[in-house]
């Protein structure tokens, strides 16, 4: 890209008006001094591919993805990341100066840079790890704890079916328990993650049994409207250290960031001050 043009990003979804992605993205072009801009674009499915081919020639250096699109998104890339490639699903895109689109999955990253940033004595070979949910976040959530060093996910889904196919692709580190026995699972856990939207403003409220919780467990919700969800309040009340979904969020902003603008930036108390305002 020519040195005067201002280099353009944003979020792609649908609904998209409710991202605080372009709050996050703003914040740090500020405070970086950064000439750019960081918008939020509603795309409806049919465009998606007209739209990601156009935007390179109007001066976009990359996009976020968000839901329903992750999947296409991968599917339209000229290239891709392992990662990516591994979850099955994009949430970041940067283009190219030919215009090829390169995209990578930054959800898992940002998963455990916040676990490790909220929780510094989280150990992830202390045990096995309870994942709740068996969608998109799930799949790169697994992917990163594996990596990270968790011995053993114990993966449970209201729909079993799709906890049994996670299952067969992740293969034998995986096991699968029925949502009703969940409960008895999280006593023997050292790592308990939600990936639900089970406690989530507007949606069904949280209500696992979480009697047998060992105060040694590190638990965190990916679901961060409310920032304090009833199961971190109940964690909490169990003596837990819990990490809230904020910090993923803001986390797995940063690769992309630093990619499009040339600056890594960082993620602090006024990052998320500035994102919750």
């Amino acid at each position: 890209m020519s040195q005067d043009r201002i280099p353009l990003a944003g979020v792609i979804g649908n609904p998209v008006s409710h991202s605080r992605s372009p709050k996050l993205h703003g914040h740090w072009l500020k405070r970086y001094g950064i000439k750019g801009h960081y918008i939020p674009l509603h795309v409806e499915k049919a465009d998606l591919a007209r739209v990601l081919e156009t935007m390179p020639k109007m001066g976009f250096v990359g996009c976020n993805i968000t839901i329903p699109h992750k999947v296409t998104a991968l599917e339209l890339a000229d290239a891709v990341s392992d990662r990516a490639s591994l979850i099955g699903a994009a949430n970041t895109l940067s283009f190219r100066p030919d215009g090829k689109i390169y995209a990578d999955n930054t959800d898992g990253y940002g998963f455990v840079a916040s676990l490790r940033q909220g929780a510094p004595n989280w150990v992830p070979a202390a045990g096995p790890a309870v994942v709740l949910g068996a969608g998109g976040a799930a799949r790169a959530i697994i992917t990163s704890l594996l990596d990270a060093g968790v011995p053993e996910v114990i993966l449970s889904n209201r729909t079993r079916t799709n906890a049994d196919a996670l299952r067969q692709e992740f293969g034998a580190k995986i096991t699968v328990v029925e949502w009703v026995q969940v409960g008895d699972a999280i006593g023997e856990c050292a790592t308990l993650v939600n990936t639900t939207s089970l406690g989530m403003k507007g949606a069904e409220e949280f209500r696992v049994p979480l009697d047998q919780l060992q105060k040694s467990t590190v638990v965190t919700d990916i679901v961060y409207e409310p920032l304090r969800t009833q199961l971190l309040r109940t964690a909490e009340e169990a003596g837990c250290t819990t990490v809230d979904g904020l910090g993923m969020l803001l986390h797995q902003a940063v690769p992309g960031f630093e990619r499009w603008f040339g600056v890594r930036p960082e993620v602090d108390d006024e990052l998320r001050r500035a994102v919750l305002a």
